[in-house]
């Protein structure tokens, strides 16, 4: 089965295509904002790059966060009218899982960090397992110094991968046993996205476009900044 990987969590978003011999196709942009702009070209070279023809993709897998909330929509959006125009089925794969990913065979605890602004991060943790990773607990929001005390409590050797470990790594760079992971693993990649739906795809657990919801954790930034302005 062909898949087309659509992610927008981050401002890097990107897009692959693939199949069970692998990821054909891999496009990736870090324009801040310009997910809207840039993702259908993105995609449209990513099918001429794989020799496959969008008719030929047999679902859509996507990213549904946490992250960021216009980076989300645009790209959920985008994955659903592709699903819905092909008549084909979702899959859907959170950001944190995404960038615990690539290092799941590290033996440490993996803690998968997003900036969610304002002060706040988006975290979870993962261990190795046979054949990938698996993670311990729920989607966390929570401040750096949330993060830190959670890390310390652990006692274990940790690698901390994201742009969210990155940008406050003066929390975390101290820590006894803490290792940071590079650029290189600072964002989502739409290539563990297509690797992980496939192996889901195989599983037959397919989401339906219409079930497929993000993982916010919070309000929008406009609701917020409206609430806080409507507050006597």
């Amino acid at each position: 089965m062909m898949i087309l990987g659509i992610e927008t969590a981050t401002l890097a978003a990107g897009c692959a295509i693939g199949a069970h011999e692998g990821v054909l196709a891999l496009v990736q942009t870090a324009r801040g904002r310009r997910h809207a702009e840039n993702l259908a070209p993105s995609i449209e070279f990513a099918c001429r790059s794989a020799q496959v023809d969008l008719s030929e993709i047999g679902a859509v897998a996507v990213d549904i966060g946490p992250g960021l909330f216009t980076g989300l929509r645009v790209g959920m959006a985008t994955a659903k009218a592709i699903a819905y125009a092909l008549s084909v089925p979702m899959l859907g794969v959170s950001s944190l899982d995404l960038l615990a990913f690539p290092v799941r065979f590290s033996p440490r605890l993996i803690v998968a960090v997003i900036d969610a602004r304002r002060g706040e991060l988006y975290y979870a943790f993962y261990r190795h397992v046979p054949g990938g990773v698996q993670r311990i607990g729920d989607y966390l929001l929570g401040t750096p110094d949330d993060l830190e005390s959670e890390v310390v409590a652990t006692n274990e050797e940790v690698l901390m991968v994201g742009d969210g470990a990155l940008r406050y790594s003066e929390h975390f760079e101290s820590i006894p046993k803490v290792e940071l992971g590079d650029q290189g693993l600072c964002h989502p990649s739409a290539s563990a996205l297509v690797q992980l739906a496939h192996a889901q795809a195989l599983r037959e657990e397919f989401d339906r476009p219409d079930a497929i919801e993000p993982i916010y954790l919070r309000r929008p930034d406009a609701e917020i900044n409206w609430a806080t302005r409507s507050t006597p």
